[in-house]
């Protein structure tokens, strides 16, 4: 009995051994199985895209409306005219004393124009004309108007006029005065001036000019 329990526990030690061997080796082709299987899943696919619908724009030709014409009116109708009557024609009577080849009477013709003459004074010149005396002398000449004087009335006259070749004056007017009889005393005073002549070229010419008279009431 003892030679047989023995035995028994010697076959189990064996064998304990050879399962163990067996249990690793089938524990070892399991892990080897389970890494060799794919646990990797594909992601979900998307969810279709709608399509987005394509609006097209067209452009709208404006139509325009043709006006058709009106229909011509209907010509009259004739309207018979008997046998028996005589259209007159109308005769236009000339006047045969209208002679075509004569003159014609045609109105005179206008009168032709006068030549105006030229101005036969310069006004500028290279040596204008010079008052001798000064304007101050020419000034304490003048004699206030006692119109002028009891109307309160002063102010500036001029007076254009002509500086001969002589250096006489001619022609003087007033082409801004001040009235109350200034501008009577202001020519006076102006006619009896005398001047250097105006020089152009070397010889004494004719030359517009101006001078200013003042009248001035003293406080």
């Amino acid at each position: 009995m003892i030679t047989d329990r023995k035995q028994a526990k010697a076959d189990l030690r064996r064998s304990y051994n050879v399962y163990l061997q067996l249990g690793l080796i089938v524990a070892l082709l399991s892990f080897i199985g389970l890494v060799r299987i794919n646990l990797y899943s594909e992601p979900p696919a998307p969810p279709p895209v709608e399509e987005q619908e394509e609006v097209v724009m067209e452009e709208v030709i404006q139509t325009k409306q043709i006006e058709t014409p009106p229909p011509p009116p209907r010509p009259p109708v004739p309207v018979e005219v008997p046998n028996d009557e005589i259209i007159e024609d109308e005769i236009i009577d000339l006047d045969t004393e209208l002679d075509l080849d004569g003159p014609l009477d045609l109105p005179p013709p206008p009168p032709p124009k006068e030549d105006e003459p030229e101005d036969d004074f310069f006004v500028v010149v290279e040596q204008m004309p010079q008052l001798r005396g000064g304007l101050a002398a020419l000034q304490r000449k003048v004699s206030y108007p006692e119109m002028a004087r009891r109307a309160g009335i002063e102010g500036r006259v001029t007076v254009q006029f002509i500086v001969n070749e002589q250096g006489r004056v001619e022609n003087p007017r007033v082409i801004r005065g001040i009235g109350g009889g200034c501008d009577e005393e202001a020519l006076k005073a102006v006619q009896s001036a005398r001047f250097t002549p105006g020089m152009q070229r070397g010889r004494p010419v004719r030359v517009q000019y101006s001078l200013p008279i003042v009248f001035r009431l003293q406080n």
